[in-house]
């Protein structure tokens, strides 16, 4: 069983911003495999099949700062392996629209990957991150994510959902190695 999940910010006034493009891709991928969302109480989850193996999607509802602990449930409660878990979330240490999977790190200045860190208590598990650019003065990267994009912008990010959707199962069903090989490079 797999766990891809989309870290974002819940309700309509974060839904076109630059940190909910986890969410996007969640969005995206239900779309493609015909999977609806299912509200729980502090996430939204769709129990689907991809590459003929089960797959969990979720978005927690906790907000960015606190997405470690949706994950923690369902990693433990589903007895779901890390390896077999991918965060999808933004970074906006990446140029807009560059898609980077990795097996472990550091939260990347990310209060969403910093959540799961320190709740799971590990760096290994598998991370899929957007760029969002970075086009902030110091100080200012908070208000940055909360901001939506511009025209150009989507477009870049439209693609790059899409571009993540395809990483998305091919991790799933070739693993994190050949996936790493073949969309890092993009």
């Amino acid at each position: 069983m797999f766990l891809v999940v989309g870290l974002g910010n819940p309700g309509k006034k974060y839904s076109a911003t630059r940190h909910n493009v986890g969410f996007m891709v969640l969005d995206a991928l239900a779309d493609q495999l015909g999977s609806r969302f299912i509200k729980r109480k502090s996430y939204l989850y769709a129990s689907t099949s991809a590459c003929g193996k089960s797959v969990i999607l979720m978005k927690p509802k906790t907000y960015m700062n606190e997405s470690g602990i949706a994950v923690n449930f369902f990693v433990h409660k589903k007895k779901i392996d890390l390896s077999h878990t991918l965060i999808v979330c933004d970074d906006f240490n990446l140029p807009i629209g560059r898609i980077r999977l990795r097996g472990q790190g550091s939260d990347g200045g990310h209060n969403g990957l910093s959540s799961i860190i320190n709740i799971l208590k590990t760096k290994d598990f598998p991370r899929l991150r957007i760029g969002i650019g970075a086009d902030f003065k110091n100080g200012d990267a908070a208000r940055f994510v909360l901001n939506a994009f511009n025209k150009k912008e989507n477009e870049i990010i439209l693609e790059s959902v899409n571009k993540s959707v395809e990483a998305v199962l091919s991790f799933i069903e070739f693993g994190l190695e050949r996936t790493m090989t073949e969309y890092n490079a993009v």
